[in-house]
């Protein structure tokens, strides 16, 4: 029998196999479980009447460097919402201040960026383009899949269903509706339009932050016996201790401590995370 005619029959007999194959690695990939989480939250979102809540989803800002791009915006009378997902399995470990959070499932583990960091800058570029008062903006960082806090979260970092509980706690109006609907037709405005290209240029952005922290991380060996404290104290906005919000800078109104400035959380009063300024 001709060798050719059996393997021809034998893929003939196995056709399926390979479009089986795609399919499995399609759901095991970073990018399906990205869309799936998005979709889950978009659902949960989708509960909130629209009347009091506009959600605008996956949008992607230009920035100085590059761009950004946020999973979820609800905005609302009672405040803006920049919603981070993720959609992790195992254990995961993690506290406001650590650079990275840890993922474990049985034996193994795996870092991945504080959740709460990342979103800390699409609030300051959110803020920045749309000219919005910082103290209406709330960071909420969203887990599905089959994940389990291992350590105390703050408030806004939750899973699942837990989004709706916080959002909710916000109940006093803060924004007339002219503002909602002035901030959400300009995000419309400046934001990229979604796309392949959009998608691929911000992918390339991510790849050439991860390369240059790492090479300014090996420099920064080299040189950090050269650098002076003076010189090394970079200024910048600090993040509340206790959820990981924004912070803004008050004032002391009253007894022996008036005019005293200070940080403190921009969601007060739902936070009451403080620390002194310094001069």
């Amino acid at each position: 029998m001709d060798i050719s005619n059996i393997l021809l029959n034998s893929i003939l007999q196995a056709w399926y196999i390979i479009p089986l194959l795609i399919l499995v690695l399609t759901l095991k990939s970073r990018w399906f479980k990205g869309v799936l989480g998005e979709y889950i939250v978009n659902k949960l979102l989708a509960g909130l009447p629209e009347t009091d809540y506009k959600l605008i989803k996956n949008v992607t800002l230009p920035t100085e460097d590059g761009t950004t791009q946020i999973d979820h915006i609800l905005v609302s009378r009672f405040g803006i919402f920049v919603i981070e997902t993720k959609n992790m399995k195992g254990w995961i470990f993690g506290s406001p201040h650590q650079k990275q959070w840890t993922q474990k499932i049985y034996r193994h583990s795996a870092k991945f960026q504080n959740p709460l960091h990342q979103n800390y800058k699409h609030i300051k570029t959110l803020g920045s383009v749309l000219d919005c008062n910082p103290e209406f903006m709330h960071s909420l960082i969203v887990f599905v899949g089959d994940s389990t806090f291992k350590t105390e979260m703050p408030d806004n970092v939750t899973a699942a269903r837990g989004c709706l509980d916080y959002i909710k706690q916000f109940n006093e109006a803060v924004m007339p509706d002219t503002e909602v609907y002035r901030l959400v037709t300009k995000l419309n405005q400046i934001k990229l339009k979604p796309g392949l290209v959009t998608d691929y240029k911000h992918r390339q952005h991510v790849k050439e932050l991860v390369v240059s922290k790492e090479v300014t991380k090996e420099v920064g060996k080299e040189v950090s016996q050269e650098i002076s404290p003076e010189t090394s104290n970079v200024s910048s906005d600090p993040l509340c201790p206790r959820c990981g919000s924004a912070m803004v800078i008050r004032e002391t109104k009253r007894g022996a401590n008036a005019g005293q400035q200070f940080w403190g959380c921009s969601t007060f009063p739902k936070c009451r995370g403080l620390h002194l300024k310094e001069n």
